[in-house]
């Protein structure tokens, strides 16, 4: 898009050119957005890169997925707070429109894009946030009124200021205290050079010969309108790539010598695919996770996914949860001991006998019950109040019934008795009815 069309861009989200965020979005990508490869690179048009779109869609689709509960930690004793109203908003339904997953699936692509994730809180008559409702970054200014933030967000034509306890704001890395970095915009240079070759890709095989030919005739200069007739002849019946392969019949001792190259020849595809490497770093994701699957085996593809967890999923949950826990929660709930977690064992899961021995173990060590394996397994939980106890690894017991197992096994050591002997001493034997000394006294 050139400076007129960023203009037209203007007008067309009723923005007035004297309003600074046409001087801060606008006129900035006028310049800003313009690649070295040629290529202009938004938030937008980022996304129709194949490699962009699916690292968002990776990390936001995951993150969206995650079961995230709302618990309460009071008296020792862990519990979902499934009453407060907050449960139903980040767990089942975002708003009547969208669901938790949706939602939370679409602020982490803003995150992703923007830098920037915003969603405006509605709340009921006593003050419960009972829905969250999605806002586009680049409507929306953070701004320091007074000592707080003040978030204008465009409406229409109409700035509407809405106060910090509004809006819950997720910002990426880089956060300076209002906004966090857009990715896009840092690695505007590396996408423009995804999507320059893309384009040239395109034109490589959609428009001309294939491959690019010179075509000579050896006799006398030709005149213009026979110059003209062969060279529409030839590009209506080879040009393009669906004519790439049929049969060129020339006239007249007409030569033909091909001067194009092939994509392997200058290095195409090989430039593609690091390309790809190179937008995984940038969205710290492990290529593979991307489509590309040159550095991966079925030896290594489980720690690659574990690797996925660790360093890209994780970092991304704890810091959801911190944001959720300060700007979703008052300070009695936080207090009351209200706070925010992902389930990220499902993305762990090993095959079914490395499950099996690592519930044997937490069971067995008094770290999880059989009902909270049961729970991880998906499966219902057992009616047996036994069920819920902690067993010890001693006898594998229900600690209640410990203390008497106990008292049980305590007095049952093995007890020696005393053969009678009929009065044979140590040192002698019998044999053949009759006492014999084994050693001389």
């Amino acid at each position: 898009m050139g400076f007129f069309g960023n203009i037209k861009k203007l007008f067309k989200n009723d923005i007035a050119l004297n309003d600074p965020k046409a001087w801060s979005s606008a006129f900035w990508n006028t310049f800003g957005s313009q690649t070295p490869a040629g290529e202009n690179v938004d938030e937008y048009n980022a996304m129709t890169y194949s490699a962009v779109w699916n690292a968002v869609y990776q990390i936001s689709s995951t993150s969206g997925s995650l079961p995230l509960h709302l618990r309460q930690h009071k008296a020792r004793k862990t519990r979902y707070a499934t009453e407060n109203s907050l449960y139903r908003v980040m767990h089942t339904q975002f708003n009547p429109f969208m669901t938790a997953k949706i939602g939370r699936e679409c602020l982490m692509s803003h995150v992703l894009t923007w830098g920037n994730g915003y969603a405006e809180k509605v709340t009921n008559g006593v003050g419960d946030i009972v829905e969250l409702w999605p806002i586009t970054p680049n409507r929306v200014s953070p701004k320091m009124k007074n000592g707080e933030i003040v978030y204008v967000v465009r409406v229409g034509n109409e700035d509407v200021p809405l106060k910090r306890d509004k809006i819950l704001h997720i910002a990426g890395f880089g956060f300076d205290g209002l906004v966090g970095y857009s990715p896009i915009s840092m690695a505007r240079k590396n996408i423009g050079w995804g999507m320059a070759m893309e384009t040239y890709s395109s034109n490589f095989f959609g428009k001309g010969t294939h491959p690019g030919v010179v075509v000579s005739h050896p006799g006398p200069a030709m005149s213009p309108q026979a110059h003209d007739n062969l060279k529409r002849s030839l590009t209506e019946s080879y040009s393009g790539l669906g004519n790439s392969h049929k049969l060129m019949l020339l006239e007249e001792a007409m030569e033909i010598k091909s001067l194009g190259f092939s994509p392997e020849d200058s290095q195409f595809l090989e430039s593609k695919q690091h390309h790809i490497t190179d937008i995984a770093r940038w969205f710290n994701i492990p290529p593979h996770k991307l489509k590309d699957m040159s550095k991966s085996s079925f030896n290594n593809i489980e720690a690659e996914n574990a690797s996925y967890v660790i360093d890209t999923i994780l970092p991304w949950a704890i810091h959801l949860e911190q944001i959720y826990d300060t700007q979703l929660l008052s300070r009695r709930q936080y207090e009351s001991g209200l706070y925010f977690k992902h389930v990220l064992e499902g993305l762990l899961r090993a095959n079914s006998k490395e499950r099996a021995e690592f519930y044997k173990i937490m069971i067995g060590n008094t770290m999880m019950t059989p009902n909270e394996a049961r729970e991880k397994e998906d499966m219902n939980p057992s009616d047996d109040p036994l069920a819920d106890e902690l067993w010890a690894p001693t006898g594998n017991i229900p600690l209640s019934k410990f203390s008497e197992y106990l008292s049980k096994n305590q007095n049952t050591s093995s007890v020696k008795t005393e053969k009678e002997t009929d009065d044979i001493d140590d040192n002698s034997v019998t044999k053949n009815g009759k006492k014999m000394r084994l050693f001389a006294t």
